[in-house]
């Protein structure tokens, strides 16, 4: 080891100081060694080594540089913790987070921006190795909005080309329910709604399957479809003891929150399993209605493409009937219906062709079925659509209304006379 004040590459005493480009330089003359450059700070352990601070590592901006980088770090490894993600995870994350900050797009943004980039990178990250989280529940931990999220997510998958897988609908199922806190014993929660979660799980599951083959869940936010379905299954598991608790009473038994759409979505999926009821053999019996079909909704999943089947008519059917020719009201048999009240059959065909003689309706979109209502536009009276000559001229015909030199001079000439 070399003494204090010696060169510590050949041990040689002979330092001088050089000053190169205007920089001090401590050099050892024996060797050529370079011990220190650019002094511009020093601390007592580094005077007594003659080791000094360059210039290049306590320049203000990487400074400042730095300490944006560790608060990021530290918001990722925080984040990390709260999700309880495996380590490689969080090493992943923070390599992600590193690379955004350096790239030129993300210099400029907004500062809130930048602390949603740290969740952008966990929830990369979390896509990637098919860890089931949401978008919502990272913006819910950030008390960020989901929009701002979404575009900050969009930019940072397109400027680092990351590759990021879909989350499936049953990944999802399975994240929502393992959220909710009906599956352990609590004193905040009766013992009647205290469930075991694979049961739920699975019922849950088979209903969001039957609302994605019901048009259901294309193009709409997937948490309201899902928290209808596992609401229907948790009462058709023992309906004896939770038909009489509302959606809302659920939601906040489980600890979620209720998402507005929620009510609809229960709403559609009670019609299609009214629809299903009808058609299975030894509930046709019985009065069906949106309370009691849920205690058949074991046997209506069980049956459910046959049901389905049945329930609706395909696109090949409702093609091939519009296709078939409407008979006259005078023709067929003496005793056919169609001979004896045509005129009834006739108005039938026109309310509603598909409730006739029972026959079921093709499976349409809600969006379809149940169209929006537009504002029709109200007819002008006829007072209004008489001319009257203070409507507004339009830009086209405004020249014809505004006078030529000729007709100014004419006009002038035509006052001075009067």
């Amino acid at each position: 080891m070399a003494a204090p004040g010696s060169c510590p590459a050949c041990g040689s005493a002979a330092l001088v100081e050089d000053a190169h480009y205007a920089q001090q330089q401590l050099v050892c003359a024996a060797c050529g060694c370079v011990l220190a450059e650019g002094l511009l700070t020093t601390t007592y352990t580094e005077e007594e080594n003659l080791r000094e601070v360059a210039y290049s590592q306590s320049t203000g901006q990487k400074e400042q540089l730095s300490r944006c980088l560790q608060r990021g770090i530290k918001r990722v490894q925080d984040l990390c913790k709260v999700l309880q993600l495996p380590k490689v995870f969080e090493e992943t994350a923070v390599s992600y987070f590193q690379r955004a900050l350096q790239h030129p797009s993300f210099h400029l943004v907004s500062l809130e921006k930048k602390e949603l980039l740290g969740g952008c990178c966990v929830f990369v990250t979390c896509r990637q190795h098919n860890w089931p989280v949401t978008m919502g529940t990272i913006c819910s931990l950030l008390y960020a909005k989901q929009e701002l999220f979404a575009g900050v997510f969009l930019s940072l998958q397109k400027e680092l080309e990351l590759s990021v897988p879909a989350l499936s609908l049953a990944d999802l199922v399975t994240t929502h329910l393992s959220s909710f806190r009906l599956f352990q014993h609590s004193d905040n929660i009766p013992a009647q709604y205290v469930e075991d979660k694979e049961k739920m799980i699975s019922r849950t599951m088979q209903m969001v399957e039957l609302a994605g083959e019901t048009w259901l869940v294309t193009g709409r936010h997937p948490v309201p479809i899902v928290t209808a379905a596992a609401f229907l299954s948790w009462q058709s598991l023992r309906p004896a003891d939770r038909l009489t608790c509302p959606l809302a009473r659920f939601c906040k038994a489980a600890g979620v929150d209720l998402p507005p759409p929620a009510h609809l979505r229960l709403k559609e999926l009670l019609g299609i399993l009214l629809r299903m009821a009808s058609q299975l053999a030894w509930l046709r019996v019985f009065k069906m209605d949106k309370k009691t079909v849920v205690k058949h909704i074991g046997d209506l999943l069980q049956h459910r493409i046959f049901l389905l089947k049945n329930a609706f008519c395909s696109e090949e059917e409702e093609e091939k009937e519009e296709e078939r020719p409407v008979p006259a009201p005078g023709e067929g048999s003496p005793g056919s219906p169609l001979a004896g009240g045509g005129v009834a059959q006739e108005e039938g065909h026109t309310g509603g062709k598909h409730q006739q003689q029972g026959r079921p309706g093709p499976l349409l979109p809600p969006c379809l079925a149940n169209p929006r209502k537009r504002l029709r536009t109200a007819a002008l009276s006829a007072s209004d659509s008489t001319i009257t000559g203070d409507e507004p001229i339009s830009d086209s015909d405004i020249e014809q209304y505004l006078r030529s030199p000729e007709e100014i001079r004419a006009f002038k000439k035509a006052k001075a006379w009067l």
